[in-house]
């Protein structure tokens, strides 16, 4: 029997894959930090529906918060800020494809920070699906980029690898502190309390606003136009919002199910979805390295799925 947090990972990939593309168009109007505003800023009212309706729909009872629960949020949503604020700067490099190949660590450095916060351990099949796959994301990354293998497993102390993988870092830490502030409400196997789905979504909303309110203040202060390029682009960023809240909903769920390593070495499916998009719809044609990549991620998902 399939695991219920699988079916939600692979939604979660899905539902990311279509935020990335709108948020593509955005960024043809926005700047980086406003296109990942609209994630977060319209993302928010539909995160208070989904919440409201657990409760007052499903008749799922309130969480109680508590000290760990507000700390694990706020660490883990600073935390995915600075990671993706770090990719943003590796775009301004260069030799950028060093860094953001490095930034796929980040499962393996989940896998570390999970052992060491939370406990959760990785059996010998899980660990092998999250270096198959790592070492397929790494293919692809350097497929797409035609970056030198030498170069990149000589090249980790650059200042660009070590951007990449400090922003693994963040967001196998934000990762990781969102599942202690999901579990902090209570015990998703126990059958009492709030109940994982409230207890992510709660959890979810908590970091949305806080993000939201954040990135609103630095706009302001800094990019005071890009608040009112959000407002006009509302109809794209709406969408942005949708789907991001979808992706986050999923993820957030799933890492309240299971260990987060885990989690983001299945939700690598999203890179398949993408090759076939652009295989089948777009019509790419693909190299033999990408493939082979393609090929590793779906062999590590598949060793994860079935170990």
């Amino acid at each position: 029997m399939i695991e219920l947090w699988i079916p939600i990972t692979i939604f979660a990939a899905f539902c990311q894959n279509l935020r990335s593309a709108v948020q593509k168009h955005l960024k043809g109007v926005l700047s980086n930090t406003g296109a990942t505003f609209s994630r977060f800023g319209y993302g928010f009212p539909f995160l208070v529906v989904y919440v409201l309706a657990l409760h007052y729909g499903a008749g799922m009872e309130w969480p109680e918060p508590n000290a760990a629960f507000v700390i694990y949020g706020l660490v883990g949503g600073v935390a995915q800020i600075g990671a993706t604020f770090c990719l943003v700067w590796l775009f301004s490099f260069r030799d950028f494809a060093v860094g953001t190949t490095y930034s796929k660590t980040e499962t393996v450095q989940a896998a570390l920070f999970g052992l060491v916060i939370l406990g959760d351990g990785v059996d010998l099949a899980g660990a092998v699906a999250i270096f198959v796959s790592l070492i397929g994301v790494m293919l692809l990354s350097t497929a797409k980029s035609e970056l030198d293998w030498r170069r990149l497993w000589l090249g980790w102390t650059e200042k660009t690898a070590l951007i990449g993988i400090f922003s693994g870092t963040l967001f196998g830490v934000s990762a990781v502190a969102f599942r202690a502030a999901s579990l902090s409400l209570g015990d998703p196997d126990s059958g009492g309390g709030p109940g994982f789905l409230m207890q992510a979504g709660f959890t979810l909303a908590f970091v949305i606003l806080a993000q939201t309110v954040g990135m609103a203040l630095w706009m302001a202060w800094r990019e005071p136009g890009q608040l009112r390029a959000v407002l006009r682009s509302w109809r794209w960023a709406s969408l942005a919002g949708f789907a991001g809240a979808l992706s986050s909903i999923g993820w957030f769920t799933a890492m309240t199910l299971q260990n987060v390593a885990y989690v983001r070495a299945l939700g690598q499916i999203e890179l398949v979805f993408t090759f076939a998009a652009g295989l089948f719809i777009f019509k790419e044609r693909s190299t033999r390295l990408e493939i082979a990549g393609i090929l590793l991620v779906v062999a590590g998902i598949l060793i994860l799925v079935t170990g």
